[in-house]
C-alpha cells in the first residue's frame, strides 16, 4: 500500500495563503465542482486524470493539493500523480466535506441551479435502493435477494480497494457531467498558473 500525503484544513488553508505555487485541483465531477468547491481551484474530474496523466504530470508545475468530496478520489489522483512522477502532491483530508464543516471559504458556478448531490450520496442512494427493491421483490421472486447480496460484495470490494464502480458509472451520468466541461481548459489552466506563479 503507498502512503498517500494528506493535511488537515487549517494545514491546507495555511499552505495556500502562504504559497502561491499551490495549485488547488479539484478532483470531483463537474455538476459537484460547480456546487461548492474552494475559490481559484481547477476542476479536473478523476477520470479525466486518468485519461491525461502525461500532460498533466507535464503542465503542472508547483504543488498540488487534491481535493474531492471525503478524501478517496483525491487519494486515487494522488496515487496515479505519484506513480507518473509527480510527487509533490498532497490530499485534503477529509475533502470538501471537511473544508465546509470548517467554514472554509467556497465558491460556486452553479448560477440558479440546484444543488447537486456529492458522488457518495448518490452511491448511497443508488445502492440502498437496489437492496430495498430486490428485497421487497425477493418476497415474490426468491432469486431477487441474489442483487441484494451482489449489491453488498460490490460496496465491501469499493471499501477494500478504495474504489468504486458504481460512482465512477455515476460519474458518468449527464447530472454529473456539467454543462461544459473542457478538459483542454483545464490543462491550460495548470500550465497557465505555474507560468505566472
Amino acid at each position: 500500500m503507498t502512503f498517500t500525503p494528506t493535511i488537515d484544513v487549517p494545514a491546507a488553508r495555511d499552505l495556500i495563503a502562504a504559497n502561491p505555487d499551490v495549485l488547488v485541483v479539484d478532483v470531483r465531477t463537474t455538476g459537484e465542482y460547480a456546487t461548492c468547491h474552494i475559490p481559484g481551484a481547477i476542476n479536473l474530474p478523476l477520470d479525466q486524470v486518468d485519461a491525461h496523466l502525461n500532460r498533466i504530470v507535464a503542465d503542472a508545475g508547483g504543488r498540488l493539493l487534491l481535493v474531492c468530496q471525503a478524501g478517496g478520489r483525491a487519494t486515487q489522483a494522488c496515487a496515479k500523480l505519484a506513480g507518473a512522477g509527480l510527487s509533490d502532491s498532497v490530499v485534503l483530508g477529509g475533502g470538501m466535506n471537511a473544508w465546509n464543516a470548517a467554514a472554509g471559504p467556497t465558491a460556486s458556478t452553479n448560477i440558479g441551479g440546484n444543488p447537486r448531490w456529492g458522488l457518495e450520496r448518490q452511491v448511497r442512494l443508488v445502492a440502498g435502493g437496489i437492496v430495498a427493491a430486490s428485497v421487497l421483490a425477493s418476497i415474490w421472486w426468491p432469486p431477487a435477494r441474489y442483487l441484494a447480496g451482489l449489491i453488498g460484495a460490490g460496496l465491501t470490494f469499493a471499501a477494500l480497494t478504495n474504489t468504486c464502480a458504481m460512482g465512477m458509472a455515476l460519474a458518468r451520468l449527464p447530472y454529473n457531467r456539467g454543462p461544459r466541461f473542457d478538459v483542454e481548459a483545464a490543462i491550460s489552466q495548470l500550465r497557465t498558473t505555474r507560468a505566472t506563479s
